[in-house]
């Protein structure tokens, strides 16, 4: 009798097993450890959304989890509304962060208008003009990731939302400071469909690879080739055995190449800065428009370069190693402030430009050095042979 009352219990316990494991399958569960009806892996920042929609009131319960760039740092997700496209500027946002008075992590509102891409002023928290609420914001265990939970009641009949996120570094008192400019943070962004769970990535633009081209072209000629050409006219003419102006030749034809990819460069810049409505890095600009400035009246004074013997030779060459020199530290100076613009200050390309110009810096020191010895010894040959001489003519009158 209980052999038999337990065969029916395991076959009821494998009828009722499916459609529990079918139930399981079709929901998600967010960073908060709470059930919902659909979720999707976002395509960048390791970014995902879980939510669950309520037909009858057309309320959308949302759960957005995002990585955190640092333990100061700010995570978060916007909505734009009406018919935009996913696109920062329009978007009204939930941003989470640490509290600097509690230590609390904290969801804010934010409105992204133009003027947070002008930069002019700390975005400030103000209330959404959208049906969009934070009800929760959760850290996990490993500290680095957040989850906010919202509600956002939708337009009728609406099953679309354009959805952007982003994360940066670090928060200044309650404002989030600018977000890193790589590829993945530009595009942050998707249109997605909460029925179908189908989403639309925005298309990719040639600006990300235009971006990584302006970088390049511009650590090569001004951070790199204008530094070797300087250090090629200072210390090539006393090793070169030839007396031929090799070293001449060698200066001009690395300054002109460097002049050239800069100025290849600075033209990307102008396109990117033309692509890029509303943001402006003003110290990265006008740096650039000193050094194109500066290395243009270096190209005009090889052009008007007196000849050797000319009386305004010696004041050519002074106005030609002070151009010169500038033109090198603005040029690397602004390396630097196009890793910082780019979000790459914390990067490996950084690293890379860093040990590559250190490697240089330490050839130049060492050619210095040997430039001094030569120097010094043969200033000591020179009076050697001057006391030499004398001697010689005093012995001269003794006879």
């Amino acid at each position: 009798m209980h052999l038999h009352h337990l065969l029916h219990l395991l076959l009821l316990i494998l009828l009722l097993a499916p459609p529990r494991i079918a139930l399981a399958s079709s929901h998600c569960t967010s960073a908060a450890s709470k059930t919902y009806h659909n979720c999707l892996s976002l395509p960048t920042q390791q970014a995902s959304l879980a939510w669950t929609l309520h037909a009858h009131n057309s309320t959308l319960n949302l759960a957005f989890t995002g990585s955190l760039l640092s333990p100061s740092g700010w995570v978060g997700f916007g909505i734009n509304p009406g018919d935009n496209a996913p696109e920062m500027v329009g978007a009204r946002a939930l941003i989470a962060f640490a509290d600097p008075s509690t230590g609390a992590t904290v969801a804010l509102p934010f409105v992204l208008d133009d003027s947070t891409k002008l930069q002019k002023a700390p975005l400030r928290s103000r209330p959404l003009d959208i049906p969009l609420s934070a009800s929760e914001t959760s850290v996990l265990a490993d500290r680095a990731t957040v989850s906010i939970r919202a509600t956002l009641r939708l337009a009728h009949n609406r099953t679309k939302i354009n959805l952007v996120w982003n994360r940066g570094v670090y928060v200044q008192g309650y404002s989030p400071t600018i977000h890193p400019m790589d590829s993945p943070a530009l595009n942050s962004r998707t249109t997605i469909d909460i029925l179908t769970t189908a989403s639309t990535s925005v298309p990719h633009t040639p600006t990300a690879l235009l971006r990584t081209l302006h970088a390049c072209l511009n650590s090569a000629s001004w951070g790199l080739l204008l530094p070797i050409g300087a250090a090629l006219a200072r210390h090539l003419k006393q090793l070169s055995p030839s007396p031929a102006p090799t070293w001449f030749y060698a200066h001009a034809g690395t300054q002109l190449t460097g002049f050239t990819l800069g100025t290849f460069g600075f033209g990307t810049g102008l396109w990117l800065g033309a692509q890029s409505v509303g943001v402006v890095h003003e110290a990265h600009r006008k740096l650039g428009v000193a050094v194109l400035c500066v290395g243009g009246l270096q190209m005009m004074a090889l052009m008007c370069r007196p000849t050797a013997t000319h009386r305004l030779r010696k004041y050519w060459k002074s106005y030609h190693h002070l151009v010169g020199y500038a033109c090198v530290v603005m040029g690397v100076v602004n390396v630097f402030q196009g890793f910082e613009v780019m979000g790459l200050w914390r990067s490996y390309w950084r690293l890379g430009y860093c040990v590559v110009l250190a490697s240089l810096v330490g050839v130049f020191v060492a050619l210095e050095a040997n430039s001094w010895v030569l120097f010094c010894r043969k200033a000591r040959e020179e009076e050697m042979k001057r006391e030499g001489e004398g001697n010689k003519g005093f012995g001269d009158d003794e006879i």
